[in-house]
């Protein structure tokens, strides 16, 4: 395994002090609680609150800043941050009006933020939630009860986040985030395994000449495995099982979101978008907001996955909110 770490013991904790030290005017860290907020004190609006396992970078850490996350808890690689940093990250940027969880629909994740909700409402917080669950691989895993929660979310970050900006209520932000959950589909696959550092091997095997298609964020299994393919190919494989799967219909307005599991450059996340833009012409869909890159990743696995979300007026201009976080940023 080769690595650029110091201690695998240390590898959340530095990287979360790194993010901190290359951006102190976004955020800042409670490092007893491997949690990022906010450098800003608490404004008087709905809190937006994610996490989940480490290894996903720049989610979810990487979107906490202005017009999207107030703050965001990080697990270890792979694993569910505990109730305790859902509880504290709320207290951190509780402004008054409310705490809004979004989860990705992992089993460790959604049970631990139930519990940090519980624990809020003891308190007299009020405090929603509204689990993620748009991959079309598969409908169980042995991670989850129902479908996996993957690049969609960073789509509802950051279309949410900008709506508690603008001044939203609790109940608003909660029902907004279950009709994008409603409208959005992911699916994806992978060209390599990733190597988790605890482990420091991959995490499956998967022959040169082969892809598996449907992969989940964490290595999880996908639908099948197949020799290599081309681009197009694939596209047309992912594409077509999320077209077919909501369904989207000719006429949509859609956001195309391509996205890089960590070890894919960008010369080919673009070649994959050429063939999305291709394929979805053919449907007579149109892309009317893109994001192409690293978002929601899987340490350093090689593959992509392609996400497409319903738009409409409303969430368009939401998309185009000014946002200004240390990997999303556009505005002013």
């Amino acid at each position: 395994m080769k690595k650029l770490i110091n201690k695998v013991d240390d590898v959340v904790t530095e990287s979360l002090a790194g993010m901190y030290a290359a951006h102190p005017d976004l955020i800042k860290v409670l490092p007893e609680y491997k949690t990022v907020v906010r450098a800003s004190a608490p404004k008087p609006k709905v809190a937006v609150i994610s996490g989940g396992g480490s290894g996903h970078e720049p989610m979810h850490g990487g979107f906490v800043g202005y017009g999207m996350l107030d703050a965001a808890c990080a697990g270890e690689v792979f694993t569910s941050p505990t109730p305790e940093q859902m509880y504290e990250a709320a207290k951190a940027t509780n402004g008054g009006k409310g705490i809004f969880f979004l989860v990705k629909n992992y089993t460790g994740d959604v049970m631990n933020f139930q519990m940090a909700a519980d624990l809020l409402k003891g308190d007299g917080v009020e405090v929603e939630q509204v689990v993620v669950n748009d991959d079309v691989a598969v409908k169980d895993s042995t991670w989850t009860a129902g479908r996996r929660g993957v690049g969609g979310t960073v789509l509802i970050e950051k279309i949410i986040g900008a709506y508690a900006q603008a001044g939203a209520s609790l109940a608003e932000v909660k029902e907004l985030a279950e009709r994008l959950n409603a409208n959005v589909r992911t699916m994806g696959m992978a060209l390599t395994s990733c190597t988790v550092p605890a482990a420091g091997k991959p995490t499956f095997d998967l022959p040169n000449d082969e892809i598996e298609l449907g992969i989940g964020i964490h290595g999880e299994p996908g639908r099948e495995r197949v020799k290599q393919k081309t681009s197009a190919e694939i596209v047309e494989y992912l594409a077509g099982a999320v077209v077919s799967d909501l369904p989207f219909k000719a006429g949509n307005e859609v956001l195309a979101f391509v996205n890089g599991m960590g070890g894919t450059p960008l010369i080919e996340l673009f070649v994959v978008y050429n063939d999305l833009k291709k394929f979805l012409d053919g449907k007579g869909i149109t892309i009317a907001r893109n994001l192409v890159g690293n978002y929601i990743t899987s340490l350093d696995m090689q593959g992509c996955s392609i996400t497409l979300l319903k738009l409409d007026s409303q969430t368009k201009a939401l998309w185009d909110y000014p946002v200004k976080t240390p990997a999303l940023r556009w505005g002013k």
